[in-house]
């Protein structure tokens, strides 16, 4: 009973500890997601007011804390810093969170592999949203750490061809994008190909459950969002729609909730079993 309860809290503590690290992750995504699309440099210079140019004291740049101590005003000139800063590194440590929580810290390349998903997935969702762009810069890095990652976890712990699964899923899922540009030019680009190729590495990896729920979840909650355009704002045929930010949705959806959303729906016709 002791060793039980004292492995329950060495679970929650690590989940905090992840979380926690998630703030740190956060904030530096905030500094990505402004300069990436810009080509600046994402170490250099350092942090500065966007309104007055002063450089952010290391005080002043603690995630969370500093924004509400300082509420939400620079230090200096008084101008407002946008709430978005602080949503970012809440919504990063909540997704370290989730992948600390669903993943075992006994298989620490899997975890690690995830929590690199998590950041770059944030990333790439918000730049897409602003930009309608997901940069190279940030994908291909993504792609390569996540190939090592997952290929070390496969030789450390007993798969049953994961990596060869996750491989064909990346061809499957990229190439499915691929067909949809020729289909469709203006709605679809090569970043969006290629970004499909990281997710479907990952999410056939799992399993071909999390796959399938994922790309289902991703285009249906897309049609929802143009259809919701089309009502609210009168958005036609012509009008950009970023696909990123719900290639992560879906994604994500289909990660945490794709075995049992697929194998509850098999149990609708007595099918429910696991086929990955």
């Amino acid at each position: 009973m002791i060793a039980h309860q004292y492995g329950i809290w060495w679970s929650v503590d690590m989940v905090v500890a992840i979380m926690l690290f998630g703030l740190v992750v956060g904030s530096f995504l905030n500094v990505i997601i402004l300069r990436v699309p810009l080509h600046r440099s994402i170490v250099s210079p350092p942090s500065t007011c966007m309104s007055c140019g002063t450089r952010i004291k290391m005080y002043d740049n603690i995630p969370v804390l500093s924004w509400l101590m300082l509420r939400g005003r620079c230090r200096t000139c008084k101008s407002w810093i946008s709430r978005r800063y602080i949503f970012i590194e809440l919504n990063t440590a909540l997704f370290f969170g989730i992948v600390a929580e669903k993943f075992p810290t006994n298989a620490p390349f899997l975890l690690i592999a995830f929590l690199v998903l998590a950041a770059s997935t944030i990333a790439l969702a918000l730049i897409d949203f602003d930009t309608h762009t997901l940069p190279d810069k940030i994908l291909l890095p993504s792609i390569c750490v996540g190939a090592w990652l997952l290929t070390m976890d496969e030789a450390v712990t007993p798969q049953h061809r994961a990596l060869l699964r996750a491989l064909f899923g990346l061809c499957t899922l990229a190439l499915f994008y691929f067909s949809l540009t020729l289909i469709y030019p203006g709605g679809m680009g090569m970043g969006d190909v290629k970004f499909a190729g990281l997710l479907g590495f990952y999410l056939a990896y799992l399993g071909w459950e999390e796959l399938l729920v994922a790309t289902f979840f991703t285009f249906i909650l897309a049609a929802l969002f143009a259809l919701a355009l089309i009502y609210f704002r009168g958005a036609n045929r012509k009008t950009e729609i970023p696909f990123g930010p719900w290639m992560v949705t879906g994604s994500w959806i289909g990660i945490i909730f794709g075995a049992t959303i697929f194998n509850q729906y098999l149990s609708l016709f007595g099918l429910a079993h696991h086929v990955s």
